[in-house]
């Protein structure tokens, strides 16, 4: 029997073994796509216990603990900070075969030097160890301890990005924050808050917006103020890729519909979307970023929970809905004029894998290698099943080799363990392909494909 995560945890083989100690293990890691707060890295902050590190704002671990029958007061309610780390601590004993279990001891591991597992008994004795700890830890300290060369958050084009300046002028903190472009509030119609938005926007930008054209307008004006800060990727997180053609007269009439108050049909609104979003890919194709299109959830299901605690919740699931055809429809109406940027696509539904796969094969170019990419396993189904499978379908269909890798997607200062998951298990899966006789036991060619995987791909497809 294994020793419980022991140093060759899922390495299962001597070829995996080989691999991950000896090229992946100690590369650095570029988390080009987080939630992570700029200003808590800028203000190096303290924690005081390790709930606050844990349980502030971690919608996967209070899913679990509503799984558990915990009442909501040890979730998000106002129980103690201990009440609540011993609630998780017990609900995770039942976590088995979840990535939660792993990610958490991992993270115990490596930061906490716990050996054990945690569960209701050892609460107490973990609860000690790590606040006694985290007493010299701050935020930057973990990123450092982490070997992390590039971070990139999660931004909102009106944000004025003072946190990012703040951290690009420290030269004692040499790990590069990068703002990350997230438009979704400027381009979701079928919102309520919309016009709310659209008023910030135009203070953002400085320039009236009356029109479809004043937005792109307004919107381009604020990716060169991110792109002056460092900006090198954009985030799109939508229902589905969308193809619904329309001229620029029936965008502006939509647009007039909702300044008006009129109800805008979900035909109306794909089509505005659209417009936009083919706006935003034409710019970073200028400008050189990189797109990432983020689809196939249903999000804020309990209406009862969501009124009380809003989006980010645990409440989510994924969603049937992504027309795939359209997908494909979309990327094309930007390679056609030779405005496809590098475009990384990610499914919450796994269905989508191999469709992802065929699509992306048909547009890539000498622009860049791997120029589009399936995104690595996302939420639901960034755990070693999920992993292996869209891994196995990319080597599949495409070239796994030139794969951008995994990000952490988390608001944890701790996550930095999901690259060494992740690391693992991919080495474990290219080490088994290799001692089944799949690929040749070459260290020169095994070298290049773990360490680009790892780390050295994002490296290149991001400029970093």
């Amino acid at each position: 029997m294994k020793k419980f995560m022991d140093d060759d945890f899922l390495l299962t083989t001597e070829t995996a073994r080989h691999l991950y100690h000896d090229f992946a293990k100690d590369l650095p890691i570029i988390d080009y796509h987080c939630h992570l707060s700029p200003q808590e890295i800028a203000e190096d902050v303290h924690f005081d216990n390790i709930t606050q590190v844990w349980l502030g704002g971690d919608h996967y671990k209070w899913r679990q603990m509503r799984s558990n029958g915990v009442e909501e007061k040890y979730i998000t309610g106002d129980a103690s900070d201990r009440e609540k780390f011993q609630k998780w601590a017990e609900t995770l004993e039942m976590a088995i075969g979840n990535p939660l279990y792993h990610w958490s001891h991992l993270e115990l591991k490596k930061y906490f030097g716990y050996e054990g597992a945690l569960n209701g008994d050892t609460a107490e004795e973990v609860w000690n160890l790590c606040n006694e700890k985290l007493q010299n830890m701050s935020a930057r300290q973990l990123i450092l301890d982490s070997n992390v060369e590039m971070i990139g958050t999660t931004d909102d084009p009106i944000d004025d990005l003072k946190w990012h300046k703040m951290i690009a002028e420290d030269a004692d903190f040499n790990v590069k924050v990068c703002p990350s472009w997230r438009p979704d509030k400027a381009v979701n119609i079928d919102k309520d808050e919309y016009m709310d938005y659209i008023h910030k926007l135009a203070d953002a930008s400085g320039i009236d917006i009356e029109s479809v054209a004043d937005i792109k307008k307004a919107l381009s004006i604020r990716m060169e103020y991110f792109a002056d800060h460092g900006c090198v990727v954009s985030d799109h997180g939508i229902e589905y890729v969308m193809y619904k053609p329309a001229t620029d007269a029936e965008v502006e009439e939509i647009f007039a519909k909702k300044i008006a108050g009129k109800a805008i049909s979900k035909e109306e609104s794909d089509k505005f979307k659209m417009a936009l979003l083919l706006h935003c890919g034409r710019e970073y194709h200028r400008l050189g970023w990189v797109m990432q299109l983020h689809y196939g959830v249903k999000r804020d299901n309990n209406r009862r929970i969501f009124e009380a605690l809003g989006p980010d919740a645990g409440i989510d699931s994924i969603s049937t809905s992504a027309p795939i055809n359209e997908l494909a429809d979309f990327l094309n109406e930007l390679d056609y004029t030779n405005e496809l940027p590098k475009t990384i696509v990610y499914s919450l539904n796994p269905i989508d894998n191999a469709a992802i796969g065929t699509i992306i094969g048909c547009f890539q170019s000498s622009e860049a290698v791997g120029k589009i990419q399936h995104g690595s396993a996302w939420w639901f189904n960034d755990n070693k099943t999920g992993m292996r499978e869209q891994m196995t379908s990319l080597a599949n269909l495409g070239l796994l080799g030139n794969f951008v890798g995994m990000l952490t997607d988390s608001r944890s200062f701790l996550s930095y363990t999901r690259h060494e998951y992740f690391r693992r298990i991919a080495c474990g899966l290219v080490g088994e392909w290799v001692e089944n006789g799949e690929y040749p036991a070459d260290d020169k060619s095994l070298q290049k494909i773990v360490e680009g995987i790892s780390y050295r791909n994002a490296k290149r497809y991001f400029g970093i």
